[in-house]
């Protein structure tokens, strides 16, 4: 057997919130059972897309990163952004892509600050497009919530 994991999820969720909660009696358990099923709805939605977001976001810090060349950023910074651009994801675990996705916002982040005492027409430019893969992957990131109708 091959569990479908998003369909059995979303089956559960169906049936605590349209089955289990309106049979209970304590106010208290209806709470916490449609709030269990909400996050089994919203676990199916990220099981599903997990890895393909992770990855995306990967690629687009690495992508930023090759950009880095030619700024005048010091050498030993420079050495680091060019390892993360050229590196690839080593699992698709979620997990390890989680991992990799945290050390490559840290290093956004000191990015970020080098290219604020840059303070060059390139390095605005490319402070403004990691501030458009933010906006993007905070977009990306919302989880959906279910209509019930």
């Amino acid at each position: 057997m091959k569990p479908d994991v998003p369909l059995v999820l979303q089956h559960s969720f169906g049936k605590l919130l349209l089955e289990v909660a309106p049979n209970l009696t304590a106010e208290y358990a209806v709470g916490n059972t449609s709030v269990i099923g909400l996050m089994m709805f919203m676990s199916a939605a990220e099981f599903e897309r997990g890895a393909q977001l992770r990855a995306e976001e990967n690629a687009e810090m690495r992508a930023i990163f090759e950009e880095t060349g030619g700024l005048g950023l010091p050498g030993d910074l420079q050495k680091r952004f060019g390892a993360a651009a050229g590196a690839r994801e080593a699992s698709l675990l979620i997990s390890d892509l989680d991992a990799e996705n945290d050390r490559l916002k840290t290093l956004l982040i000191e990015l970020q600050a080098a290219l604020e005492e840059l303070d060059s027409p390139p390095a605005r430019k490319l402070g403004a497009r990691i501030w458009g893969f933010l906006r993007q992957a905070a977009d990306k990131r919302k989880l959906p919530y279910p209509s019930i109708g």
